[in-house]
């Protein structure tokens, strides 16, 4: 008899891991289409349509003519419409405003997807009790990800019709730690960092992996500088830079470290430079795994972290080349969040094996 309880304790248990795992996956999906999203927003122009921030009673657009022009007045007053799109009509300033309110409404779906099953799976006791702390700050985050939205559109409402760069970066930071810290939960879930099977693995994989993600996050930041200075439009050749391999313009503002902060050049130069180490490290951790005693999750792991990283770099090049279109633009977004994934399953593999 007790041992049937156990059993059906167990049944219970796994099955309310699968429910919690299908659940976070979903969220994890939406923050990634969200991510995406957000890049095709700022390729397009359009994150500063919408002038107010209604958290709570924005969900509907306008509805009507009236609303809309009411609305299409409201984005006359402020320095986009006047100082870069005078002259646009109704309809050019409704499809800019599209991908805004989509971009919108989508975060607030996210905080219903989350919150509301959250509770569900708290109440039912579906959640494993270590976890439920960490998924309360990962609810917070969203809500933190929702005002620093806004407070990065705010600064582009002012003289100068373009959001702060560096409230961007934060903004782009913040969405990749949520759905990092999503895949880590759904890793953990799926196999605990005591739940190693495998040999533990040699030094010569585990720091290079730490250290290629390491990379790939600064990358990331790094990107969120390209995106919002307009980097990426600067010097459209490669592998050159305006014919030379380091730009002309790399340090020519004073003092030297804003040239790193404020430099188109230099911070597309870093972008590459960085782009390139992570290519080798990926490389380097491919060709050391093939010797060591790693289990076929590790392995798979690996190869497609640097299979995704190739492909990041040759991306990244061709949206160069095409001087940013929206569509390649996107992709190279969506395209880093993939490569971020799969190195963060390969440190959770890594730990988990480390661990045994």
């Amino acid at each position: 008899m007790i041992t049937d309880i156990q059993d059906n304790g167990a049944v219970g248990a796994r099955d309310g891991r699968k429910l919690v795992i299908g659940w976070l996956a979903l969220v994890a999906l939406l923050v990634f289409a969200m991510i995406v999203l957000g890049g095709v927003t700022r390729l397009t122009n359009s994150g500063l349509s919408m002038t107010d921030w209604k958290p709570v009673t924005g969900w509907l657009p306008p509805l009507s003519h009236e609303a809309w022009m009411a609305e299409f007045e409201r984005y006359k007053a402020f320095p986009e419409y006047q100082k870069i799109n005078k002259g646009m009509s109704l309809s050019e300033f409704q499809g800019i405003y599209a991908f805004e309110y989509a971009h919108r409404v989508l975060g607030r779906v996210i905080g219903l997807a989350f919150f509301v099953p959250f509770v569900l799976l708290l109440l039912f006791r579906k959640i494993p009790r270590q976890m439920a702390p960490r998924l309360a700050l990962l609810f917070l985050l969203g809500a933190a990800q929702g005002g620093m939205g806004w407070f990065m559109v705010k600064s582009g409402l002012v003289d100068h019709p373009d959001v702060s760069h560096y409230r961007l970066t934060a903004h782009l930071a913040l969405a990749s730690l949520i759905f990092a810290v999503l895949l880590w939960t759904i890793f953990d879930l799926v196999r605990p960092a005591s739940a190693g099977t495998a040999a533990i693995a040699p030094a010569q994989v585990r720091r290079p992996g730490y250290a290629l993600l390491f990379l790939i996050a600064v990358q990331i930041l790094i990107g969120g500088f390209v995106a919002g200075l307009n980097a990426g439009f600067v010097y459209t050749d490669w592998p050159l830079m305006g014919g030379r391999f380091v730009p002309e313009d790399f340090l020519y503002m004073q003092p030297l470290y804003h040239n790193f902060l404020e430099n188109p050049g230099t911070v597309q130069f870093v972008h590459r430079m960085v782009g390139y180490a992570i290519a080798v490290a990926a490389i380097w951790i491919y060709l050391t795994s093939r010797g060591g005693e790693l289990n076929r999750r590790l392995r798979l792991g690996i190869s497609w972290t640097v299979t995704l990283v190739l492909a990041q770099v040759f991306l990244g090049i061709i949206t160069l080349l095409h001087v940013v279109p929206v569509a390649l633009g996107a992709a190279h977004q969506a395209g880093g969040m993939l490569v971020l994934a799969a190195a963060l399953f390969v440190v959770h593999e890594l730990r988990a094996e480390h661990a045994t």
